[in-house]
């Protein structure tokens, strides 16, 4: 089946260009010049977003948050901010990529086709169980000690990591890649800072850190 990608950006001479690329590789090319474009097309339905940062009617990492609320949909951010701190803000609300403008077509059509190949289907009946803890992949419900856990996206994706390996120790690198999907980034501490919000929703101890390596679901 043909993948269908949203192209969301406001210079018609990039978005003429874009689609051309993606048209090119086989792709369904969707274009939005502003937030409202946007999200009529994803009620419709697609399978990728490329979203500009800066538009007509807003911010484009608005509608990345919005996005996320409900959705794993593949958004790979690209922008021409280049500080750091903005691409940290784009990863942590929930980018699964971020490039940057001027776009080098070769590498965001290999970027694209990595976050379309990562969004696997999950099996109706996949569940995760340690410690108490009680993951369902299918309607991404947490449960610890018969207690709901409302968690965010990537508190669910480092948290079933952990707990579908009990007890193997992650490198915060390692972990970056498997749940933010990136393999250089401009800091690890993001990981740090999502293993202390678990620690404050689940069990101080349920977490524990390996010094000088990483993070591991404690099964003590």
């Amino acid at each position: 089946m043909t993948a269908t990608i949203l192209v969301v950006e406001d210079d018609a001479q990039l978005a003429a260009s874009l689609r051309d690329l993606l048209e090119r590789e086989g792709y369904d090319v969707r274009v939005a010049r502003s937030i409202s474009e946007a999200k009529a097309a994803i009620a419709v339905g697609v399978d990728g977003v490329l979203l500009d940062w800066r538009l007509p009617d807003g911010e484009g990492i608005d509608l990345l948050k919005e996005v996320r609320k409900t959705s794993d949909l593949p958004v790979l951010l690209v922008t021409a901010r280049v500080d750091v701190i903005d691409r940290v803000l784009g990863l942590e609300i929930g980018a699964d990529d971020y490039i940057t403008k001027p776009v080098e077509p070769r590498e965001l059509l290999a970027r694209l086709r990595a976050r379309l190949r990562r969004r696997a289907p999950i099996e109706p009946a996949s569940r995760l169980e340690q410690c108490g803890v009680r993951i369902d992949l299918k309607t991404r419900e947490v449960t610890f000690e018969e207690r709901a856990i409302d968690l965010t996206r990537m508190e669910f994706g480092l948290l079933a990591q952990l707990v579908e390996h009990p007890g193997r120790v992650f490198s915060r690198e390692e972990l970056l890649n498997r749940v933010w999907g990136y393999d250089r980034a401009p800091t690890t501490r993001t990981v740090d800072t999502h293993v202390q919000q678990l620690r404050a929703k689940l069990r101080g101890d349920l977490i524990e850190s390996v010094r000088g390596i990483g993070y591991r679901l404690n099964r003590g």
